[in-house]
């Protein structure tokens, strides 16, 4: 599907032309396929055009921390929070981001705040390997184990 999103867009005429839409999908097809680094001059792009478009910060977060840069992972993320305070995705996000840093009260205040907006992220701690950082700490057993 991603490939198919990708000769689509191509197909449709001169990028300069694709408005923010535009070059947000073509970099999340990029992204679909694995190619993040290609997909972070689409997204990076589209944010040019549409800073207080969260997807857009959001999927490039996802793309840094697949490139290893966390810190700009981190980055992307805040300029989302700064357009949405209250997405609780971002917070999570964001979370997840600053436990891979070693950043582990920023990390545990951004978790706290995704689950006090939304208690069904609390589903999703578990499984989720960027909070091995953290696993063993008291903080964060106690912040996850509250029962929502």
């Amino acid at each position: 599907m991603p490939q198919h999103a990708l000769e689509t867009l191509a197909r449709s005429g001169d990028e300069t032309q694709w408005g923010s839409r535009g070059l947000y999908l073509f970099g999340e097809a990029l992204r679909g396929l694995e190619r993040h680094q290609e997909a972070l001059l689409y997204l990076a792009r589209a944010a040019q055009v549409a800073p207080g478009n969260i997807h857009v910060w959001i999927a490039m977060g996802w793309c840094y921390k697949r490139t290893g840069r966390i810190d700009l992972a981190i980055e992307a993320l805040e300029q989302a929070r700064r357009a949405e305070p209250a997405e609780p995705l971002i917070h999570y996000n964001l979370a997840c981001y600053l436990s891979l840093a070693g950043k582990k009260r920023r990390a545990l205040t951004h978790l706290s705040e995704a689950l006090s907006i939304d208690p069904h992220f609390r589903a999703l701690i578990d499984d989720e390997t960027d909070f091995d950082p953290l696993r063993s700490d008291p903080d964060f057993q106690a912040l996850t184990s509250i029962i929502v």
